[in-house]
């Protein structure tokens, strides 16, 4: 594990969590999504909008509820996350075709300029922080046991 004692005095004994796979990848996840931030919060994109335009990208004409659904988020902050977005022009709302209360999520030309741009700095985070794995196919088991265990 990462060297937990970088800014206390004091080694801690981190005990029954270090044996935990939860803790630990929440840890992972926390160290890709502050580096995540590093490489596109200037471009004002979190990991959770950067899902909606990757979602919205291969699917044009999902719903916001579809798009919250494959996602496992909360239907009330895809509302915000749209907004966001479609108020950088990157995603834009359309009336969706079988149901007038919704709406059906589309990319702008902007957008999809954008989100290449994008998702080359995305890539490139990835093997900077994939890197310490031990190549290849540590990195396709991991992926394999990470979609394990995010199976219902």
């Amino acid at each position: 594990m990462a060297d937990d004692t970088k800014y206390i005095d004091n080694p801690v004994d981190f005990g029954i969590l270090n044996s935990l796979v939860g803790y630990r990848l929440r840890r992972a996840q926390m160290n890709f999504f502050t580096n995540f931030s590093e490489v596109c919060s200037d471009l004002g994109i979190s990991p959770g909008l950067f899902a909606v335009i990757a979602i919205v990208d291969k699917n044009p004409g999902l719903t916001q509820t579809a798009v919250a659904q494959a996602l496992g988020n909360d239907r009330s902050a895809m509302v915000a996350a749209v907004d966001k977005l479609e108020g950088m022009d990157v995603i834009e709302r359309r009336p969706a075709k079988n149901d007038r209360r919704s709406y059906a999520l589309f990319m702008t030309k902007y957008g999809a300029e954008f989100f290449q741009q994008l998702s080359a700095r995305v890539i490139e985070h990835e093997k900077i922080m994939t890197a310490r794995l031990k190549g290849d196919d540590e990195l396709k088991w991991l992926l394999n046991t990470l979609d394990t265990l995010s199976k219902e």
